[in-house]
């Protein structure tokens, strides 16, 4: 069953032993055939080898088998009585980052690999922050060779250490570490006696087949991009043809056809083979039929009437570059395909190129070369029906095309609606900033702005409130500024379309910098869905020389709408609210945040103290 897939690419340095891994996995787990080990025995002997050398599993190139490297991306396939899996195994050259992109971008976990004695490398930290970009939710970091250096409990936990400290800057939900022997199987599919005094956990295969995915697939937002149209013989109904993109799908559901807007009815829906099925769910190539006979086509999309994915010609995405003879600028012309549409594109802007070493975004940066990664402004022919990468990956990317030559030259993921030209700043002549007889230094403490962003019901103003308290009571001032507490005053004729949303944010921002500027701490609790508007916010503050703090309470959907103080999702469900964040609107999950809160991380006062030392403030 489909439910039942784990797709895994592994990644890390050169001569980490990805190769040799994914061999003993197969080997060990009985999955290779005997052709295929005469043909590795063979290869060895012919290398030299004194035992057959299991890193040519998946060295299917002649090139790499001559330099024992992986240089394409491998595809292995094997199954468990517990599971199937299909491993992507991707080159650690940097020259190859682009087929390491190609290889992570359907999968469900990433399997970094470490050399024990090398510890953390750059290429370690590019791969995982790769894998965080491409939406991998599930990172496994193998501390590999560990029988070079004597099998040192010190030495694993010293990487572990380091490695989780890096992984507090990515969105990783699930980050595991094994210690293992590659070379000679401990912990790879057998326990390893010789970490049985200090590693509890279970060896890598049995990890993989336990680990959970199911929730990680988009069952929310109906999508089905038509692919195909079925025109029968002898009078039948038209069927339509393609591979589900989220949700499910059931026969009696009322579903719209985009960009048509013409609704109707799920009449009966087949698999493959011609067999009716009761539900279509994510990833299933299937076929339906309507009640209604309506004009649809290749790139058309159906979707619920209340969910709908966007609509727009301009859009916010980050973009790998392919192409080793031509680059990326502002101005250039592509055509993109993303799901089944394709369109005329141009490249509006070149937001920042990211050193993908040092999260550092080069805001200066005019162009894009091979493997490198930044962020533009696109502007479609067409509208393109398309949903956030975070929410939905496979309406959320896109590959480019050079027209001339045919050549996918970049490979993208869709952030959001680009929020279009430059605001203009309409000021009369006459308007003047008047400049205060009090400099900031001489006030009687320093301000700051500490931004709340997460999901409604995910505890942002339980914290903000106590985090207000505990600055009060340190002699610290400080003010709350609450979403809803403003929408009653400052913000109450604007509603909650796109545009009076960024609005909103940029009221409050404007109030905060004022706050921080006389020296208090203003708390800003607040949605704030779009990234591109926080991004902002933090800008304005950074002109005026004024700190900020975004911090992301990260609560899974799933725990808010369990919560839904308000009952919020229970009407956004209903279709009372049309325009609700998570549910029928999108929320960009901050890229870079100063502090990330999950609900593990203690009491409201616990978390509340943690965002007051990151300011510096101490009790008094």
């Amino acid at each position: 069953m489909r439910r039942n897939l784990l797709r895994l690419a592994t990644a890390g340095s050169v001569d980490d032993g990805k190769s040799t891994l994914i061999g003993r996995l197969l080997f060990d787990s009985k999955s290779l055939f005997s052709d295929q080990l005469d043909a590795i025995e063979r290869a060895s002997l012919s290398r030299g080898n004194g035992g057959p050398d299991l890193s040519l599993v998946t060295d299917g190139l002649r090139a790499e088998r001559e330099q024992g490297i992986t240089i394409d991306v491998a595809y292995r396939y094997f199954t468990t009585p517990r599971r199937k899996f299909i491993i992507a195994d991707t080159p650690g050259h940097v020259q190859y980052t682009r087929n390491m992109v190609t290889g992570a971008s359907t999968a469900d976990l990433a399997l970094i690999l470490v050399d024990a004695r090398k510890g953390v490398s750059e290429q370690t930290r590019r791969h995982a922050f790769l894998s965080s970009l491409l939406g991998v939710g599930h990172l496994v970091l193998c501390v590999n060779k560990m029988d070079l250096v004597d099998w040192s409990e010190q030495r694993f936990e010293e990487i572990r250490s380091e490695f989780a400290d890096f992984a507090t800057k990515l969105d990783v939900g699930d980050l595991s570490f094994i210690p293992v022997s590659a070379l000679h199987g401990d912990n790879v599919v057998d326990p390893s006696a010789h970490t049985a005094d200090w590693y509890p956990g279970p060896p890598l295969l049995r990890h993989l087949e336990e680990v959970h995915v199911a929730s990680d697939r988009n069952l929310i937002d109906n999508r089905l991009p038509v692919q195909y149209v079925i025109r029968p013989h002898g009078g039948s109904q038209r069927s339509y043809a393609g591979t589900v993109a989220g949700g499910i799908f059931k026969p009696g559901d009322e579903v719209v056809v985009l960009p048509s807007g013409r609704t109707s009815r799920v009449n009966q829906i087949w698999a493959p083979g011609g067999g009716k099925v009761d539900e279509a769910f994510t990833g299933m190539a299937v076929s339906l039929t309507l009640d209604d006979e309506i004009d649809i086509g290749r790139g058309d999309m159906l979707a619920r009437p209340g969910n709908q994915p966007h609509t727009d010609r301009e859009l916010d995405a980050m973009v790998c570059w392919f192409s080793d003879d031509t680059q990326l600028r502002a101005g250039n012309s592509y055509s993109i395909r993303t799901a089944t549409q394709t369109s005329k594109v141009e490249v509006s802007d070149l937001d920042y190129r990211l050193d993908v070493n040092t999260l550092h975004r080069q805001t200066d940066a005019d162009s894009l070369s091979l493997n490198d990664i930044g962020r533009v402004t696109l502007k479609t022919r067409q509208p393109l029906l398309f949903d956030p990468y975070r929410e939905n990956r496979a309406t959320g990317s896109f590959i480019l095309i050079d027209e001339t030559t045919n050549q996918t030259v970049a490979a993208g993921m869709i952030t959001g609606r680009s929020t279009g030209a430059p605001r203009v700043e309409h000021k009369a002549s006459n308007v003047v900033w008047h400049s205060s007889a009090v400099e900031r230094g001489q006030r009687l403490s320093t301000g700051a702005t500490v931004w709340l962003t997460g999901l409604s019901g995910s505890g942002k103003s339980t914290i903000a409130v106590e985090l207000e308290r505990q600055l009060i009571a340190s002699g610290q001032p400080a003010y709350l500024l609450d979403g809803d507490n403003l929408r009653h005053g400052l913000n109450k004729n604007l509603g909650f379309t796109d545009e009076d949303r960024r609005e909103n944010i940029r009221r409050v921002s404007e109030v905060a910098a004022l706050f921080a500027d006389a020296g208090v701490v203003a708390i800003v609790s607040l949605i704030s869905p779009f990234r591109a508007e926080r991004r902002e916010a933090r800008k304005l503050h950074d002109g005026r020389n004024l700190a900020f703090r975004e911090v992301f309470v990260d609560t899974p959907l799933e725990e808010c709408e369990l919560r839904d103080p308000k009952g919020l999702y229970k009407k956004a469900r209903s279709g009372e609210l049309p325009e609700f964040t998570g549910v029928s609107s999108p929320y960009d999950r901050p890229e870079f945040a100063d502090l990330t809160i999950v609900p593990s991380d203690g009491t409201p006062s616990e978390i509340a103290h943690r965002i007051r030392e990151s300011l510096g403030i101490a009790e008094n």
